[in-house]
Order: structure tokens, then C-alpha cells, then sequence
């Protein structure tokens, strides 16, 4: 089954700047965030709380205004793609209409749309097909989010965002949802998603977009991100690894964390620290040497 409407153009992000006012004084949320999105990618949008992710968010979506910049999607206005029923959203706030059973639910979300998928298909694809006859009040978290995101999916949207989706699931609920995340992404659907978990944006996203104090502090494929940070890891077993005074002082450590022969290494010249490893611990094996994972390079990136 096709997307609902043949794209034209992307996502573009031009200059956002958003300011809220406070008892405290005005914070800025969103200070100069310039994104562009292809039809077609899915883009993990990353950040430590209060980066500006779900501000951002909301300005894609129309439900807040930019002080300055602007939102086009498709090439108009959020409000025309939503309109014209192009856009399937999933946000963290929000509660579910009380008094209807899940089938139901997603019926009448389905009625709302130019071209929607068939309910059966959707109860099917987000995992809820056993759930269908439960009312929504009844739900556990994880069957919740199941439902919201059974109705963002259900428009057929060209554009899918998704802020925190697998927020409650359980690992098997995450691997369901990012398995028919992969079916959509590949029938060429838009997806912008806000996410904790890093090995999600990792495994699944095209690109990732870093944000930190409400800017765009990195974007890319993970992989460069990662190169971006020039640390790496040696993990050795030492049967006799000596002091760890003796590790620290190795040429390019910068840290070390021991736990009784497993040895892990931080460095920031590895070519010299495994060198020397080698030359004063003969006896080392197990060796491995990886460079910084997602997770490294952003602490890294957005630290103050």
C-alpha cells in the first residue's frame, strides 16, 4: 500500500528562534535551528532535557509559532500538509478519549483522513489486535502508547513525527514498533523522531540531529557524529594488570575502569597507549580497541 499523497519537497527548518516568558525571566527554548529534511529520511532528533526537541516539535507541527524563521512542509504551510491529511503525530502529551474501545478509537481517527489505511491493518501492524475490544481507560502504558501511535499511523501520512514513541514499551513492544517503522520507512514514508534511547536513533535513523540549549549542535549519520569524538576504548584482560596507577600512567589513557582482570581503557591516542599496553603487560589478551559510541559523543557534544 502507497503513501497517501506523491511528495513534492521536504522538511525545512529555516531560522527557528522560540522565546518563552516566565516568572523567572525569558528563556529561549529554540535560538536559530536550521534542519532539512528529504523526503523519505528518518531523522532521530537527540537531546538532553530542555534542548528545544519537543519546542521544535511543535513548530513543525503548527502547534506553536516561531518567533522568527519558518516551517514548510511539502513546500507550504504545516497547517495545509495537516489539513490535507500528510502528517501522522505522536507526542507525549495528551490522554487518550475515555469510553471507547481500542477498535473504535482507531475508527474514528480513520474517518478523519482523505485516504487512511484500513483499521484491521493498523490493529495488526501496531500490535493491538488482541487489544481491540478493550477500552482505552483499561490500558496499561505500553498498550497506550501502542494506541497513539496505532493513530498517528492510521492517516497514511507522508510525514510521520514521533516525539519519545517507545516511552513505556517493553523490549518486545520496541522491537515491534521499530519493525514496522523499517515497513514504513521503506514504502518511502517521512519520519522525524524524538527519542532517550540512543541505540534507536543508531540502529534505525538515516540521520541524527543533536541538539543541546536549543541549537543544532551536531547532524548527521551516526557514524559521523561518533568519528566526531576522538576518544576510543581499549578492553584488554590483564591476568597481571599491576596498579592501576601503572594503567593510568600509560601514554595516551585518559581513564581507566577495572574490574578484577577486565581492563577497559579511555584514550585519546590509542596507537600509543596499545603500544605500550603491550610492552608492559605481555601477558594481555583479549584485546579490543572500538572507537566512541553514540552515547560518548553525546555527553560530549552537549556538555555546557
Amino acid at each position: 500500500m502507497e503513501s497517501s499523497t506523491t511528495t513534492t519537497s521536504g522538511i525545512h527548518l529555516a531560522g527557528l528562534v522560540k522565546t518563552f516568558r516566565t516568572p523567572h525571566g525569558p528563556v529561549e527554548a529554540v535560538r536559530g535551528v536550521d534542519i532539512a529534511i528529504e523526503p523519505g529520511e528518518t531523522v532521530a532528533l537527540l537531546g538532553p532535557n530542555g534542548a528545544g526537541k519537543s519546542t521544535t516539535i511543535d513548530m513543525l507541527l503548527g502547534l506553536a509559532e516561531p518567533d522568527t524563521g519558518t516551517v514548510s512542509l511539502f513546500g507550504g504551510a504545516p497547517q495545509d500538509a495537516i489539513a490535507a491529511g500528510r502528517v501522522g503525530a505522536m507526542l507525549q502529551t495528551g490522554a487518550l478519549l475515555r469510553d471507547l474501545t481500542v477498535r473504535e478509537l482507531i475508527a474514528m481517527m480513520a474517518s478523519l483522513y482523505p485516504a487512511p489505511l484500513g483499521v484491521e491493518e493498523v490493529l495488526d501492524l501496531t500490535g493491538l489486535a488482541k487489544t481491540a475490544e478493550q477500552r482505552t481507560e483499561k490500558l496499561s502504558g505500553g498498550q497506550a502508547q501502542r494506541v497513539r501511535f496505532a493513530c498517528a499511523l492510521v492517516a497514511n501520512p507522508d510525514l510521520l513525527v514521533l516525539d519519545e514513541p517507545t516511552v513505556a514499551m517493553d523490549v518486545e513492544g520496541r522491537h515491534a514498533f521499530w519493525a514496522t517503522m523499517r515497513e514504513f520507512a521503506q514504502r518511502g514514508t517521512t519520519i522525524v523522531f524524538a527519542t532517550h534511547y540512543l541505540e534507536e536513533a543508531d540502529d534505525f535513523a538515516d540521520r541524527a540531529v543533536l541538539m543541546a540549549h536549543g541549537q543544532v549542535v551536531a547532524d548527521g549519520p551516526t557514524t559521523e557524529i561518533k568519528a566526531r569524538v576522538g576518544s576510543r576504548t581499549i578492553r584488554a584482560t590483564l591476568p597481571e594488570a599491576g596498579s592501576d596507577d601503572a594503567l593510568r600512567s600509560l601514554p595516551g589513557v585518559t581513564a581507566i575502569d577495572r574490574r578484577g582482570a577486565a581492563v577497559t581503557l579511555r584514550c585519546n591516542d590509542s596507537d600509543a597507549a596499545i603500544r605500550a599496553l603491550l610492552s608492559h603487560f605481555p601477558t594481555a589478551r583479549d584485546i579490543e580497541i572500538s572507537g566512541a559510541g553514540l552515547e560518548e559523543a553525546f555527553l560530549e557534544l552537549t556538555a555546557a
